[in-house]
């Protein structure tokens, strides 16, 4: 009886991918061109100083951003790389993780404003990111494989889907958490919906926006080693390969090094995030007694050039 009623619904899945291979196929090929190039630029970009140019850079960037003990532990930490012979690998991964987590926040954070300002928006937006949470990531690869072939963008592509949920969360999280007194003080003193966003919504929510932007990095590196699979290369090629011949040792230095990448990033991105939270304490105090002085100052930022006049 079940065999009878068997819903067909792989069948229909797989008509669809076959559907949308054949009528986009050149849309396809452009994406995969594009990525392509992106990718290998920046890979170049990385690979082609000596090592220790890098890590200088990224040891001035993480003293700019927080300070002296995270670009020493930043140094640190890709020495080591370089000293287990993944310097190559890591900078291919690293390209890999900035190129899939801008696009996806490129996508992500205009997806969480839109969906803060239309509820209607938000409740289509909700199950589509329930969904690209909840699959299994190795799902996203068979359609990719389909319509990118084997190798870097493949990855790339799953690395996009399974990582922009939280920003798409984060970001509108933020704006929805704005004191909804300050956006009235706004609209009072005659400023427009897009002034409101830039100059009142926007620095208000920004620790949760960059704790969004956190989290899709974070996601983006924990694809790394699915990515690998499929012919991405980078340490998440070399974990495969480690699996593939019970190799301990590689699969560790692949491994450790995948560790010292996230630590990295998620060290700058959440000092950030904490900047972008002093501002917006600076701009917004919590005590009850400034509240009504705060929200008439808050309006008088986002009031047009010409209102006072």
């Amino acid at each position: 009886v079940m065999d009878t009623f068997r819903l067909p619904f792989g069948e229909w899945v797989e008509a669809i991918v076959d559907f949308i291979g054949v009528v986009f196929g050149w849309l396809f090929d452009a994406i995969s061109v594009v990525l392509g190039v992106v990718y290998e630029a920046l890979d170049w970009v990385l690979i082609t100083p000596p090592f220790w140019v890098i890590i200088l850079v990224f040891a001035a960037l993480a003293w700019w951003i927080k300070g002296w003990k995270l670009a020493v532990g930043t140094a640190l930490g890709l020495l080591f790389i370089v000293l287990v012979d993944q310097w190559d690998n890591a900078m291919d991964t690293l390209a890999l993780v900035l190129v899939a987590s801008a696009i996806a926040v490129i996508i992500s954070v205009p997806t969480g404003i839109w969906a803060a300002r239309n509820d209607t928006v938000s409740r289509l937006v909700r199950p589509v990111l329930d969904f690209l949470q909840t699959m299994p990531a190795f799902v996203y690869l068979i359609p990719a494989i389909i319509f990118f072939g084997v190798g870097v963008v493949p990855g790339m592509i799953a690395t996009i889907l399974f990582a922009l949920a939280p920003g798409v969360r984060l970001t509108e999280l933020g704006i929805r958490g704005v004191d909804a007194e300050v956006v009235e003080a706004g609209q009072a003193f005659g400023a427009t919906r897009g002034r409101i966003l830039r100059q009142i919504q926007l620095p208000l929510a920004l620790p949760s926006i960059m704790a969004g932007v956190n989290q899709v990095i974070m996601l983006s590196l924990s694809m790394v080693v699915i990515a690998g699979i499929v012919g991405a290369g980078g340490l998440g090629g070399e974990i495969t390969r480690a699996i593939g011949r019970i190799n301990v040792g590689l699969g560790f230095e692949a491994g450790v090094a995948i560790v010292i990448l996230a630590m990295m990033l998620d060290r700058m991105t959440s000092a950030l995030a904490d900047k972008g939270g002093a501002r917006a304490k600076r701009r917004k105090k919590t005590s009850p007694d400034n509240s009504t002085k705060d929200t008439q100052a808050s309006a008088e930022t986002a009031q047009p050039a010409g209102a006072q006049a």
